[in-house]
């Protein structure tokens, strides 16, 4: 069989997939983690042979040992890499920059390049590099593919990319938004129009991305006009973590009156607010649990949560000049009804009337859950990040 191994590195750990480029299938999956700790952990499924998952535990120096435990994986549990045409490696990269317009096969230029990013892309891009280097050490006979996050985003148009600074200091510094979560975004948008079976050159989407990191992106005729994530994965929803949005003049006040340096600031904001900062916890789930039980905090917390999707909903019909369809995506997204309702309450006069039991009926499965008269079609499309990235890696070799 033809295959392409997909591939998502982070610091200390990096996902992996396996799929089947004929019938867009997982053969495969697992998870490296708690690389360069003093004992670390390889997860691997044999998805084809409906397997249970395997774990181990073991010492993991860096990813190229890392790499080397998935190798084993494979060949212990399989499928055996042996019997697999393995045509690339994709490799999912959250920073592009506005240099990389689509997939790009890795040479030593562009692996540069992905490194010079890492000025955007601090706590991202460093980890890709480690996960591309040790992937090539180990597949040196296969092409090896870069899909970026922020590339569907280099379709907006200045005035939806550009922040209102001194336009020299934002281009010696490459400050501008460039938006992430671009390979989910353009595979559920994709997705929407073939389960409508409509043209995507003719639908208004809106793209709700909500898990512990959110973003919505509004996408018209299959290209992304604006999305709320900026120059870094911080900006616009409230996130598990991140705040979102905020005055940046919150930041100058924390300075001055409580002594905050700016790393306190950097952790404060991508890691100690959002859902956790403001009930103690990150975990959707519990939040819900919580609001559910009359907890004031967790309520007011989740009213935050719902306005400010609800602000970007109506921003975005107003960029979009219409909408044909709101699609519900990712963790949060895909599986919490109340989310899902109450974020889109009120809207009615917009043309949007979610269906309460189609709403609550779960489903794996793409669905409509909006009533017949509404305007607007609203569904819940499970993403699928690690196929798109293997459409594009195929597509570009």
């Amino acid at each position: 069989m033809t295959a392409i191994l997909v591939i998502n590195s982070g610091s200390s750990s990096f996902k992996y997939q396996l799929i089947d480029v004929d019938s867009e299938t997982e053969l495969a999956g697992g998870l490296v983690e708690r690389i360069g700790e003093q004992l670390g952990r390889a997860r691997h499924t044999n998805v084809a042979a409906g397997a249970d998952r395997q774990d181990k535990n073991l010492t993991i120096p860096d990813h190229t040992a890392g790499f080397a435990a998935m190798i084993a994986a494979f060949e212990a549990h399989g499928p055996h890499l042996a019997d697999v045409d393995l045509v690339a490696v994709g490799h999912r990269v959250v920073q592009g920059g506005a240099i990389f317009t689509g997939p790009t096969v890795i040479d030593e230029t562009v692996l540069a390049q992905i490194s010079d990013l890492s000025e955007l892309a601090p706590l991202h891009n460093p980890a890709h590099v480690q996960g591309i280097a040790a992937a090539q050490a180990n597949f040196p006979d296969v092409p090896h593919v870069a899909v970026f996050d922020t590339s569907f985003h280099l379709t907006m148009a200045p005035p939806a990319y550009t922040y209102a600074i001194d336009s020299a200091l934002a281009a010696k510094y490459a400050i501008r938004r460039y938006g992430f979560h671009g390979s989910s975004h353009k595979y559920v948008s994709e997705a929407a129009a073939e389960f409508l079976d409509r043209p995507l050159e003719e639908l208004k989407t809106i793209v709700l991305h909500l898990g512990n990191g959110a973003s919505v992106c509004a996408v018209d005729g299959g290209k992304s006009i604006d999305t709320s994530m900026g120059m870094t994965p911080l900006q616009g929803l409230v996130m598990g973590t991140r705040s979102g949005d905020i005055d940046p003049a919150v930041l100058f006040h924390l300075n001055r009156k409580a002594g905050y340096t700016i790393d306190q600031l950097d952790e404060l904001l991508n890691k100690k607010s959002g859902m956790l900062g403001m009930t103690g916890t990150g975990d959707m789930r519990d939040v819900e649990v919580a609001a559910l039980a009359g907890d004031a905090i967790a309520q007011a917390a989740l009213d935050v949560y719902y306005h400010r999707i609800r602000g970007y909903v109506g921003n975005y019909i107003a960029q979009l000049g219409g909408l044909d369809v709101i699609v519900f995506t990712a963790g949060v997204g895909e599986n919490s009804g109340i989310i899902r309702e109450r974020a889109l309450e009120g809207l009615e006069g917009l043309g949007i009337e979610v269906h309460h039991e189609r709403n609550y009926q779960f489903s794996r499965d793409a669905r409509v859950i909006s009533t017949d008269a509404s305007r607007v079609t609203v569904l819940v499309i499970p993403t699928n990040e690690e196929l798109e990235i293997a459409r594009e890696s195929r597509a570009v070799i």
